[in-house]
């Protein structure tokens, strides 16, 4: 088989449908999500601190539930804030299960990658891109997966240096930690116990 070759338009998907068309999509089919094989445990399901958590989602052969947040364009602080203030609520509610944020988005900008690259550490987060494409007369989603957990090495060497907030300001972009520290304030304004280890 050699398939002919398509050049494929790159759209955005706000131009042609909602973000509850979306999510009509994901729920109709977890796995165009490319995490497994997830079901859908509750949409829209609602939070003690105000707000729904998009989905909801379990993965019953490795017992992990998955926080979703799902919106179009470019992700921003208030998405990553709400992600990972739901999957800290989901993770109470539930604890005897693995849990694990999902932040899907159009755009994910250097500078917000640097962010939730910084507190994967000590938040499982996983970035989803979501690209849009028309073929033809049709339109076609994709979900490509930018930032996965972090997962520690099992023989890693003890570190020479010492890692904490100085050596993470030697190696990023002030603009990340300046919106990490955002972040961070922001949760702990929600009445939330909010701490990131930068190790």
């Amino acid at each position: 088989m050699n398939p002919e070759y398509v050049k494929l338009d790159g759209v955005r998907l706000g131009d042609f449908h909602d973000e509850k068309w979306l999510q009509d999509k994901i729920e109709e089919d977890p796995s165009i999500l490319r995490l497994g094989e997830l079901e859908v445990f509750q949409r829209e399901r609602k939070q003690p601190t105000g707000g729904r958590i998009d989905f909801l989602m379990l993965d019953r052969g490795s017992d992990t539930m998955y926080e979703v947040e799902v919106m179009l364009g470019s992700l921003n602080e208030s998405h990553i804030i709400r992600a990972i203030e739901y999957w800290d609520v989901e993770r109470r509610r539930f604890p005897t299960k693995d849990h694990k944020a999902v932040i899907v988005a159009e755009e994910i900008t250097d500078r917000f990658f640097n962010v939730i690259s910084l507190m994967n550490r000590s938040i499982p987060i996983i970035a989803l891109k979501l690209s849009t494409f028309i073929i033809g007369e049709k339109l076609g989603i994709a979900f490509t997966k930018v930032l996965d957990t972090y997962v520690e090495p099992e023989d890693e060497e003890p570190a020479g240096e010492q890692v904490d907030r100085a050596y993470w300001e030697r190696r990023s972009n002030p603009q990340s930690m300046s919106v990490l520290d955002q972040i961070i304030a922001t949760a702990k304004g929600l009445g939330e116990d909010a701490s990131v280890y930068l190790q």
